[in-house]
């Protein structure tokens, strides 16, 4: 007698399974570390008190990249972080402006665990550390730099 009974659909044994162990270990996957970037940059844009991403320099690159075609967007939501990406770790560094009059230290502590849900969540990736630089204080009555300057009406 056959100790393992066919499926009721005739197909193999009860048992048996094609190609053998979990999917999950067939194989690897690689994440980039400019899409860690994009979901810290998209993450920390999210908190409350972040005015913007980067220093004065990279927003003023990062706005003429984005006047240029094709240039803009991924870029955009890069802008002030940097990761690095191992196979199951990975570590974040943020520069961010903060708004004038909000308490840096709630902003930057917002800003660490927002991010570190949103990558951990989206690539299951333990993120070990995220250093937050503040590189300026956004005043009330300052223009964005990433402002165009063109008049509103013509």
């Amino acid at each position: 007698m056959n100790d393992s009974a066919p499926e009721p659909d005739g197909g193999k044994p009860l048992g048996t399974r094609r190609g053998g162990g979990d999917p999950a270990t067939r194989g690897r996957t690689t994440i980039a570390d400019g899409v860690v970037e994009k979901i810290a940059g998209l993450a920390a844009r999210d908190v409350a008190g972040v005015h913007t991403m980067g220093s004065g320099l990279a927003r003023t690159l990062g706005a003429v990249r984005d006047r240029v075609p094709g240039g803009g967007r991924s870029a955009t939501a890069t802008r002030g972080v940097k990761a690095e990406v191992g196979e199951v770790q990975t570590a974040l560094d943020l520069e961010i402006v903060v708004d004038y009059g909000v308490s840096i230290a709630d902003v930057a502590r917002d800003v660490r665990e927002n991010v570190i849900a949103a990558v951990e969540r989206m690539t299951s990736l333990e993120v070990v550390e995220v250093n937050i630089a503040v590189s300026d204080v956004k005043l009330p009555d300052e223009e964005d730099e990433d402002e165009e300057s063109e008049p509103r009406l013509q």
